[in-house]
């Protein structure tokens, strides 16, 4: 297979972008997962088909959870008091823990329930529906906090810490930094291994949820190598070490007000041997592994507050009446309900088709868990956003609470690699190996033309790159008859997709790594059509259980996948159009200019990031922040 670096045309900064991507991502699995075949026009129906069920004793137990968590919730939880206070009270933390919300994912040896990567998000969704700040807590600390330690620990490490982070002290992890955000490789801290075993780390860090509240926090740092090269390493750090200093505690912010992010600077900390963490240069895989759980919890945080949104604007619209009419007698409004309707459901389906790949341990996961999370955030989004417009003013007045699911479900689009990036990631790394396998073709042309083994792939490539003559779609055969139609146009539009991949990439050749809009649109069509397949296989399988005899929540539920089929296939239809008739030239003047004219602006009318690589560092105003709350550490405060 060709390498996409040796590629002609491809500029130097790009051939490294791929160098350091593929360092970052490490070698592809040995088989490809769902979305990296369908890429390749193919639907792998083993790995849909049925869709994921939880063992009876383990849902039966997370059910019992559920039952007692969502009353403590409804009666008890203070949400309003967490977003209003900035700060979630250390006995709702001491509550969860008594629970075993905390302690879900831990393993009943440490002292967890022992629940899998399902039943825990399903109870990542029940807190969200209640309070996105505190579903945010629960998350970073299970998903990412102490699964490093769960997912890569010794056993002497486990037996140390995960009965701590079970049941008492809360855990956080330390990846970004002031100039680290998405960029996962690019750590400023870094640790040096000495004499004795020990490590001395120095840096600082950013944005770490409950780094201030945590009893163990994990820490990424660059590493000097033998061979010279900087790699990550993961070390196991405790606030009580020297040196460490948590400075701030939090900043206050729009949504997720309840959630502390802690900044801290850590000096000449001197870590023992037996905390670290896998291997020394390891650390990213500790980390790329994490985010993949963490994408789904923040999922599951944002389908509980969709579908919790969507049932107060349903109730909103069928109650609230003007010019003599409820608002759910306007046809406009009867759209917007539909579209929650649809998009819960999907957001669901993708989610939990989701966690049933990690439950069953899929190595070739991370395409999908980046879907999931961008799908699920952004529709969710979507989803709040109907149900603000339903309630109108007074679903913006605090005492309503939507608003509050409002401002929480933003940051979703964000963190956790923002939705722009995962575009650019999903067509990239889910695309990487057609595109090689292409340009191998391309490249051994001449002298391999008179190879049958070569004619017998380049032919079929030809007259779909040149002829317009497309591959046979896929066949998908185990799904209920009465959603054959549904699956047939699905098949078509995946033979579609892998066309117009191949397409787009004879169009702009080596230029395509650069231009992000082009690969956003085959991203957000291979993010439709993935969410097509898990709707489908949910709805199949609830067809299954249910026949006629499912009563009004699945008759409610049929119909929404069934729109949500239609407003997929719109919207991937129109990813492809865009592919020759958009206004990408018109685009690039209007930002120019809109750039250029920027640069005319005096600089210090703006805020500038504090560690802009410019000459504009420090040049830019001081944030008003006199009336903004402050959350200073205990200890000496760095300038």
């Amino acid at each position: 297979m060709a390498d996409l670096k040796d590629m002609k045309g491809l500029s130097e900064k790009d051939r490294k972008t791929l160098e350091e991507a593929e360092a970052l991502l490490g070698p592809e699995p040995d088989a490809m997962g769902f979305v990296k075949n369908m890429f390749w026009g193919r639907f792998q129906e083993e790995m849909i088909f049925p869709y994921p069920e939880t063992p009876a004793d383990e849902q039966a137990r997370c059910d019992q959870l559920l039952a007692e968590l969502e009353e403590y919730l409804k009666n008890e939880h203070p949400s309003i008091e967490i977003d209003q206070h900035e700060e979630i009270p250390e006995w709702v933390v001491e509550r969860l823990f008594k629970m075993g919300a905390l302690g879900c994912t831990v393993p009943t040896e440490y002292g967890g329930l022992g629940f899998g990567i399902t039943s825990y998000n399903r109870v990542l969704e029940m807190i969200g529906k209640y309070c996105g700040s505190t579903a945010v807590m629960v998350s970073a600390h299970q998903s990412i906090g102490c699964k490093a330690i769960m997912l890569f620990g010794t056993e002497e490490q486990k037996k140390r810490w995960l009965p701590i982070v079970a049941r008492e002290k809360l855990s956080a992890f330390c990846l970004s930094e002031p100039n680290v955000g998405c960029d996962a490789g690019g750590q400023e801290t870094h640790c040096e291994k000495n004499d004795d075993g020990t490590f001395t780390l120095n840096g600082e860090k950013k944005w770490s949820t409950s780094g201030a509240l945590a009893g163990i926090f994990t820490v990424m740092s660059k590493q000097k190598m033998p061979d010279g090269k900087e790699k990550v390493t993961a070390l196991v750090c405790t606030p009580d070490m020297d040196g460490i200093d948590i400075f701030e505690k939090n900043r206050s912010k729009c949504g997720i007000r309840g959630t502390w992010q802690a900044r801290i600077k850590l000096e000449n900390v001197k870590v023992p041997p037996e905390n670290l963490l896998h291997k020394e240069g390891k650390g990213l895989n500790v980390a790329l592994t994490c985010l993949n759980y963490g994408r789904c919890t923040l999922s599951a945080g944002m389908t509980g507050g969709a579908k919790r949104a969507m049932d107060q604007a349903i109730k909103w619209g069928h109650t609230r009446y003007q010019f003599g009419d409820p608002l759910d007698d306007k046809q406009l409004v009867r759209q917007r309900i539909a579209h929650m309707a649809a998009l819960t459901y999907a957001m669901d389906a993708v989610l939990y088709m989701t966690t049933g790949m990690l439950d069953r341990n899929d190595q070739d996961i991370m395409v999908e868990t980046a879907i999931c999370k961008v799908f699920c955030s952004e529709m969710g989004w979507r989803v709040v956003n109907d149900a603000m417009q339903i309630m109108g003013g007074e679903g913006y007045m605090t005492e309503n609470e939507l608003e509050r699911i409002f401002r929480d479900s933003r940051i979703n689009t964000i963190v956790e690699g923002s939705n722009d990036l995962m575009w650019s990631f999903i067509f990239g790394y889910g695309g990487k190996q057609l595109g090689e396998w292409m340009l191998g073709m391309r490249d051994n042309a001449k002298s391999s033309i008179f190879k049958p083994a070569f004619l017998a792939k380049a032919i079929p490539l030809g007259m779909e790159v040149f002829l317009g003559i497309r591959r046979k779609a896929p066949e998908i055969k185990n799904v209920h008859p009465s959603l054959r139609p549904y699956a047939d146009r699905l098949r078509k539009l995946i033979s579609e997709f892998t066309y117009q991949f191949k397409q787009m990439s004879k169009k702009h050749d080596a230029a395509m790594l650069q231009r992000q809009v082009p690969q956003a649109r085959l991203a957000l069509a291979a993010i439709q059509l993935h969410a097509w397949a898990c709707t489908l296989s949910k709805l199949d399988r609830d067809i299954r259980t249910h026949g006629n005899n499912g009563g009004e929540e699945f008759a409610r539920d049929k119909a929404a996948a069934l729109h949500f089929f239609d407003l997929a296939e719109l919207d991937v239809e129109a990813f492809f159009r865009e592919g020759y008739r958009n206004a990408d030239d018109t685009m690039e003047a209007a930002a120019e200019a809109a750039m250029k004219h920027n640069e005319t602006l005096p600089t210090e009318l703006f805020i500038i990031p504090e560690r802009t690589p410019t000459d504009m560092r420090g040049k830019g105003r001081t944030s008003r922040s006199e009336a903004v709350k402050k959350f200073p550490g205990d200890r000496h405060v760095h300038s």
